[in-house]
């Protein structure tokens, strides 16, 4: 005990030295456990982006896209088969129809224009009249223009807002539907409830059937707000299409199993099924963060050896200063065990010191740094995005890049037990790096050379 209490009454025998010293050590321990605080909040981020950003999996009728091209509707049998498969979190199916002045009362909140004439045109789609319209047939205004349908889905969840068809979705009046029953219930969106003079409690036609408006949502676009939705059971039921799928969306557990994944829908749909994921532009996503995290590493590691450099020149400087006071030490009968714990102890004390300091530090400079890590990654992603041939993908996948850096701009630092747990490891660690080299010079003096040089 008087050994440890020597060495840290030693700590403080040059005040401006200490003082130097620890604001030194303090600096690469707060930078030492800014990193470490850094590396756990991408971590934790990281693991939240593989388990929500990109790990859905796209399945629809092959040949199908939307109302265009071709095929054969899939099945709840089908569906179903996939939703057992592994790593398959959830499952969300719907079915896409239109609503017309020949099977509903709604008139479209959507005017064509010239590029929905020219749209109408070419794809073969025959002009009709609006709703309650008789053209009369004497006139050149007996050719009707083109009127835009309403789109109406049928979802098993209305949880994510690409049930939707948006990125982003806001209820202005009323409520979701429950899409676990079968009900002539509906939500629709804001610009084909304003165009109708809908509210909540309002009813529409259609297919022969009414139904009543429980909730109006707005998306910020005007082609989404021009929708209906019910519950999946509901659209089937009328629009006679018992047990059809047209659009299916997988929730993968990870992103780690979105590939492995994506085979066993293929495999179990084969021909039947057309089947996508954003593998390329999911894992971009997470690139940054991933450079973010190795970047943390390496500096953890220099923070931590810079301490034990500091420790280790202080300490140097320390024993040969001291060699007389070794010498007589051992001299005195001190072996070279207690004079090296005198040391130790005053390596540990000061580099207690400096934990403490730096854990002041890395309080106040853990998020900015972390920040600035975040923005020069994001930046060179951005930059690397750009170029060729890793640019933005066209179609809907590329809101994930979007979501990407929306999560790395969310990364969460904290400080607790643990963190200060590893920082005073970490001090242990720059004090024994540091009392190393000053163990040996301390075994080589002899005390009879020292005198005599004195």
């Amino acid at each position: 005990m008087n050994v440890m209490s020597r060495g840290v009454r030693n700590a403080f025998r040059s005040g401006i030295r200490t003082f130097a010293i620890v604001v030194m050590l303090g600096i690469s321990v707060g930078l030492t456990l800014s990193m470490l605080i850094a590396r756990s909040g991408v971590e934790q981020k990281i693991e939240n982006v593989k388990s929500s950003v990109g790990n859905t999996i796209n399945i629809s009728p092959a040949g199908a896209r939307g109302f265009e091209g071709g095929g054969t509707a899939l099945t709840t049998a089908q569906i179903n088969k996939v939703a057992a498969l592994d790593h398959i979190s959830s499952v969300t199916s719907s079915l896409s129809d239109r609503l017309t002045s020949d099977n509903t009362n709604l008139e479209s909140a959507v005017d064509a224009g010239s590029l929905g004439e020219r749209n109408a045109d070419s794809s073969g789609v025959q002009n009709q009249a609006p709703p309650n319209t008789s053209p009369s047939s004497n006139s050149s205004s007996s050719i009707p223009s083109f009127t835009p349908p309403v789109n109406i889905t049928g979802t098993s969840s209305l949880e994510a807002a690409s049930a939707y068809g948006a990125s982003k979705v806001e209820y202005t009046s009323g409520e979701a539907i429950d899409t676990s029953k079968d009900s002539n219930e509906a939500v629709i969106g804001k610009d084909l409830a304003e165009k109708n003079n809908l509210k909540i409690g309002s009813t529409f036609k259609a297919y022969g059937e009414t139904l009543t408006v429980v909730g109006i949502y707005d998306t910020g676009t005007v082609f989404s707000n021009n929708a209906v939705i019910v519950s999946l059971s509901t659209l089937q039921r009328l629009s006679d299409r018992s047990g059809e799928i047209t659009s299916v969306t997988a929730t993968v557990d990870s992103l780690d199993n979105l590939s492995s994944a994506t085979k066993s829908i293929e495999a179990t749909l084969g021909s039947a099924a057309d089947v996508t994921n954003a593998q390329d532009t999911a894992a971009s996503a997470v690139e940054p963060l991933e450079n973010v995290k190795t970047i943390a590493l390496y500096s953890l590691i220099g923070a931590t050896v810079a301490g034990g450099v500091i420790t280790l020149l202080t300490m140097i400087m320390v024993v040969r200063e001291r060699r007389r006071e070794i010498g007589v030490m051992k001299a005195i009968g001190s072996s070279n065990l207690k004079t090296v714990g005198q040391f130790t102890s005053e390596a540990l004390t000061l580099t207690s010191m400096g934990l403490v300091v730096g854990l002041l530090f890395a309080v106040v400079a853990a998020t900015p740094i972390t920040n600035a890590l975040v923005s020069n990654s994001q930046a060179s992603s951005q930059t690397s995005s750009n170029g060729q041939p890793g640019g933005p993908r066209p179609g809907g996948f590329r809101s994930l890049a979007t979501a990407g850096v929306t999560n790395l701009q969310t990364i969460e630092t904290s400080v607790g037990w643990s963190t200060l747990g590893y920082g005073a490891l970490a001090a242990f660690a720059i004090a024994a790096i540091g009392s190393a080299a000053p163990a040996f010079l301390i075994s080589k003096v002899r005390p009879s050379e020292v005198m005599r040089a004195e």
